[in-house]
């Protein structure tokens, strides 16, 4: 299963609702909550990144605020590796370094703890995860976080890539990127 069948790909595809214009009109927001109730679609997604995952050298895990969260903690149990959140600005109660990134009107910034990524190893290998890829602002960001942490980002995953937005190919020059789903 390191591999996903059309059939798998259209399974998990179709526990994930859309809702037309959300937040704006014009948008396709794909809402994931659908596929985390339904443990038959979860489970599965679980266990494919659990299959393509558990034989790579990862110390960690690190999952984008906040639906990384869900897929990112979820897989360092099962892979039995640390969770690191990527969290919004002001939202983490220790030292913290951030990375800016632009937005359509303005910046943001994310940020982790400066021992994230502490452990035995000089240069701690790093897994990050999110649910969804747009236009890869957070994406990107949190790579350079990651990298600027003195770890290093061996590969970005996302449960869903709107490859028409193109977000992944900034991404790309940074770290490889794995998506479950392309959606054109």
């Amino acid at each position: 299963m390191k591999t996903l069948t059309p059939e798998d790909k259209a399974f998990l595809l179709d526990s994930i609702r859309d809702v037309k214009d959300f937040p704006k009109p014009g948008i396709v927001f794909k809402d994931i909550s659908t596929l985390l109730k339904d443990p038959k679609a979860f489970g599965f997604l679980m266990d494919h990144l659990k299959e393509r995952y558990e034989e790579r050298e990862i110390d960690f895990i690190a999952g984008i605020d906040s639906r990384g969260f869900i897929f990112g903690s979820a897989l360092a149990d099962r892979l039995k590796k640390g969770f690191v959140p990527i969290r919004k600005h002001g939202k983490l109660p220790y030292t913290t370094i951030g990375e800016k990134y632009a937005l359509e009107y303005g910046f943001d910034e994310i940020e982790i703890h400066i021992d994230a990524f502490k452990c035995d190893k000089e240069k701690p290998k790093v897994l990050l995860i999110d649910d969804l890829i747009a236009t890869g602002g957070t994406a990107n960001a949190a790579a350079n976080l990651i990298d600027k942490s003195g770890a290093e980002c061996i590969e970005a995953c996302f449960v869903i890539n709107l490859t028409f937005l193109r977000g992944d190919e900034e991404l790309k020059k940074i770290t490889p990127v794995y998506s479950v789903l392309e959606i054109d």
